[in-house]
């Protein structure tokens, strides 16, 4: 149940990312927007690939990568609001699936590592 949890709430913030994206090109801003496009669709495509690990190391090791990109895309969103790119609503919004993915991909590579 989690994993589809998590591939549904990864999908999303992809999704809310890539528009996210669009909105700042338009705005000129590309450096951030380029990283956070690529650590956000990172996470998604990450859940995806567990699905079909080797192994189980495989397996939890594309979870980590999920997670470290989640890291990664949360604290690109914390930038985008304290450089003004983005309101707070808009960082909250995003920063809340964020954060529930984490917690999600942390409960599964430790139920993952546990059963091993």
């Amino acid at each position: 149940m989690k994993e589809d949890k998590l591939s549904d709430l990864s999908m999303q913030l992809s999704v809310a990312v890539l528009k996210l994206t669009k909105e700042l090109r338009s705005k000129r801003e590309t450096v951030i927007s380029n990283q956070i496009s690529r650590s956000a669709t990172s996470v998604c495509a990450n859940i995806a690939e567990s699905k079909y690990g080797h192994s189980r190391a495989d397996f939890i090791s594309k979870l980590e990568i999920a997670l470290k990109e989640a890291s990664e895309t949360g604290r690109w969103l914390e930038m985008l609001l304290k450089s003004e790119y983005i309101d707070y609503a808009t960082f909250k919004s995003l920063d809340k699936t964020c954060s529930t993915i984490r917690i999600l991909l942390i409960a599964s590579i430790k139920t993952a590592k546990d059963n091993s």
